[in-house]
């Protein structure tokens, strides 16, 4: 028998609003046209601690950066290595995983109010926790954002406030040049037409 060639690990991040689910979705049917297997998942899980995360963001109950920080690493760690539905399974078994927002988050969202150095390496240096193929960025300006936050939703999360989504912005492009060696992030411009977006996605993940 043929050994079962490893899946790839595709993550995305950027602001809320930016365009991340239409994205997936759209990457998600190329990939399927290829006849490759795809999973996509995405962070807070569905597990426990996801939705203690999830209650957070709704700011009930209020958690501090710090406490935030530490909750979603034990859900990322969990997330990779859960031995059936974990991300190295579905890579072993074979399937690209996409996944919506990963440790590039937590570096930008919860780094920007506790220490983003703690952050950084209480993860990248967490024998569990796996190290994407790829990082592809949605760049969309904040203000931008919020109109789309805006115009969809109810209520929004405690992030969802055009201030804090520019110092998020800015804490992003400050992680990646710190981690310009050493991940493959790419950052794709995405405002305009959602196929030229796509297409240009497209050809990233077609170099992995």
């Amino acid at each position: 028998m043929s050994e079962v060639k490893r899946g790839r690990f595709i993550v995305f991040e950027g602001l809320d609003g930016s365009g991340k689910g239409t994205q997936i979705r759209l990457l998600e049917k190329k990939l399927q046209a290829e006849g490759r297997s795809v999973v996509i998942t995405a962070e807070p899980t569905e597990t426990t601690v996801g939705g203690i995360i999830r209650d957070a963001l709704a700011g009930d109950p209020k958690r501090s950066p710090s406490e935030l920080a530490a909750l979603f690493m034990t859900d990322r760690v969990r997330h990779c290595a859960d031995p059936k539905k974990g991300i190295k399974a579905m890579l072993d078994s074979g399937k690209d995983v996409i996944c919506d927002r990963y440790y590039f988050s937590s570096f930008a969202y919860q780094g920007i109010d506790t220490d983003l150095d703690w952050v950084m390496h209480s993860n990248l240096d967490c024998p569990e926790i796996l190290t994407p193929d790829v990082c592809i960025f949605l760049d969309v300006d904040p203000d931008t954002c919020m109109e789309r936050i805006d115009s969809a939703r109810a209520f929004t999360e405690i992030y969802e406030k055009a201030d804090t989504l520019k110092r998020i912005r800015a804490r992003f492009f400050e992680v990646f040049d710190k981690l310009r060696d050493k991940e493959n992030i790419k950052i794709v411009n995405a405002i305009g037409d959602v196929n030229s977006i796509a297409l240009e996605i497209g050809d990233i993940v077609d170099a992995l």
